[in-house]
């Protein structure tokens, strides 16, 4: 088991001043320990301090805020914590969650995001919730209508702050946290911190305790076991079907860069006799929370998603994450592999490079500070290059030759005068092969104005 993801086995939830109630709600989950991240930060906010947390995804973060918070909570005050998170997964996963570790308390949680009516949620906060878990541009929404008050908010908390930030939200943040006036707490939990996040968090916290939880430089969990696949384009959906088909994994999640990818490849696996699932922004809410439950309770094997659907995604038994396209921000790959793994298990994470994806490959090296090995299969046989691929390929090399033959008649200049002379082309026979020496430099001086 990762020794970084717990804190001293000597340390217990009962050792970080936690009531009973959530001592009996963290028992009945099967947590025996504090992860590190949760030992370091639930003091910190139990003592009223402001928080910027940094810890791999799947250490427990969402347990780091949550506890400190409902054990403050007054249950005679409304909305008194306001959770942001990136998407409506997020939303949904972090509510579901705080619900549970509130099972033995009196404490109202509701979640606020888009793609569900107005009128559903509008209807939850009359009845006056003590914690509000949503994303920016709907807390933002029901804050304008009247529904959402911020005066007695006395949590505010940024879940994967980094990832608001690289979807846009920044302004949002910023009114949102701008309009909170009241003395309150302000927490950031990310598993990486940029730059602009600090700046963030020095213009809204005072005087933050800064934790940065992790016993080496690497950025994705020492359990998961990372390698990567040269393949060419061509052969990514074959090689998918390969691996799927040889490995036999328990819970398979696939990353895509867009949604069409995402659907063309799910089409792809079905036709291939493999049970596998889409979701994407494009679908219907309700569609996405069907897709989601069934694969929380492990009702189907292949869930091939994009980044941002995928970001509430915390299911424990998670065996497999591909990158069948790589992505080009660094630190979306921590954040993908992070989905397996969790809670101190083991995982697996394949990531599909291609011939021009060095660099990429590199930089996420860097960033994470790992070295990912190449695997291959050998009883995987590449197919041919499509004929497509060639006559493009050939297209390309003919432009390239005609470009590399005109920089040699550049760098060859004129041909010689002697060469150039032709009395019928031209008076004398003398063809000027440049451009005079002395040239006027300037305007020419009119009496006109």
């Amino acid at each position: 088991m990762d020794q970084e993801l717990f804190a001293n086995a000597e340390v217990s939830f009962a050792d970080l001043g936690l009531s009973e109630a959530l001592q009996r709600a963290v028992q009945e989950l099967n947590y025996t320990r504090p992860t590190r991240v949760q030992a370091e930060l639930i003091p910190l906010v139990l003592a009223g301090r402001d928080v910027l947390g940094q810890s791999k995804t799947g250490t427990g973060k969402t347990a780091a805020f949550g506890l400190p918070i409902l054990q403050m909570l007054d249950s005679q005050t409304d909305l008194q914590a306001l959770v942001l998170v990136p998407t409506r997964e997020l939303a949904i996963q972090v509510s579901k969650e705080l619900r549970i570790l509130a099972r033995f308390l009196k404490a109202a949680i509701v979640a606020v995001y888009g793609g569900q009516r107005i009128r559903i949620q509008a209807d939850s906060l009359r009845k006056k919730p003590e914690i509000v878990v949503g994303t920016p541009g709907r807390v933002m929404d029901m804050h304008g209508r009247g529904l959402l008050a911020y005066e007695h908010v006395r949590f505010a908390v940024l879940d994967e702050v980094d990832r608001m930030l690289d979807i846009g939200f920044r302004d949002d943040i910023r009114r949102i946290l701008k309009a909170i006036a009241g003395p309150h707490q302000t927490v950031f939990v990310s598993a990486t911190i940029s730059s602009e996040i600090e700046r963030l968090a020095r213009q809204y916290m005072r005087d933050p305790a800064k934790i940065a939880v992790t016993s080496s430089a690497s950025l994705t969990v020492s359990e998961v076991d990372q390698c990567y696949f040269g393949v060419e384009p061509w052969d990514k959906k074959r090689l998918l079907v390969h691996l799927l088909k040889h490995e036999d994994p328990a819970l398979t999640l696939v990353f895509c860069r867009t949604k069409q990818t995402v659907d063309g490849l799910t089409d792809y696996l079905k036709r291939k006799g493999i049970d596998a699932h889409a979701i994407h922004g494009d679908m219907y809410q309700h569609k996405r929370n069907r897709v989601m439950s069934k694969f929380r309770n492990n009702e189907l094997s292949v869930l091939v998603a994009s980044d941002l659907a995928a970001r509430g995604l915390d299911v424990v038994d998670i065996s497999h994450v591909v990158n069948y396209d790589l992505p080009e921000d660094p630190e979306i790959y921590v954040h993908r592999v992070g989905r397996t793994a969790r809670a101190g298990r083991k995982g697996v994470a394949w990531t599909f490079v291609t011939s021009d994806q060095g660099g990429m490959l590199s930089g996420i090296e860097r960033l994470a500070n790992v070295e990912i090995p190449q695997t291959e299969y050998n009883d995987f046989k590449p197919g041919p290059i499509p004929p497509e691929v060639t006559a493009q390929r050939e297209r390309d090399e003919t432009r390239r030759e005609e470009h590399r033959i005109e920089h040699r008649r550049t760098l060859a200049g004129p041909p010689p005068p002697e060469e150039a002379s032709d009395e019928t082309k031209f008076p004398g026979g003398l063809v000027p092969t440049a451009l005079p020496a002395r040239r006027l430099g300037g305007r020419l001086r009119s009496r006109r104005r």
